[in-house]
């Protein structure tokens, strides 16, 4: 017996009440739609989150900085001790991740869109 016969055998001995979902439509059922509001967002709200990115970029920022300045300082020691190392990969990791953070903003308007502000609709 294939795996498919005891399937559809399984199917027959379904009653037949049990087989299809109700018509919502028939029954007065389904399911409620909440209202949301709209799509404003509370003004505290926006404010607070405003402020925690921006706290975000800007630490985003500094750690670019201190990576590029520390990856710079040990390419320097590597150099005067006359050490060869992998430091142009990692000072290309810095600056992706540099290139990332100052982007990230913009990318993320572009995908999302500003959601209707800004565009005079």
């Amino acid at each position: 017996m294939a795996l498919s016969d005891i399937y559809y055998s399984g199917l027959v001995r379904i009653p037949v009440g049990f087989r299809l979902a109700p018509d919502p439509e028939s029954s007065g059922g389904g399911v409620p739609q909440p209202s949301t509001g709209g799509n404003s967002v509370p003004g505290q709200l926006a404010t607070k989150v405003e402020q925690a990115l921006g706290l975000v970029a800007w630490a985003g920022t500094a750690a670019g900085v201190l990576g590029v300045l520390i990856t710079g300082a040990v390419m320097a020691i590597s150099h005067k001790r006359g050490e060869s190392s992998e430091h142009m990969s990692r000072l290309g990791m810095v600056l992706g991740g540099c290139i990332l953070v100052a982007t990230a903003g913009p990318i993320v308007s572009w995908v999302f869109g500003t959601g209707g502000q800004g565009e005079g609709n």
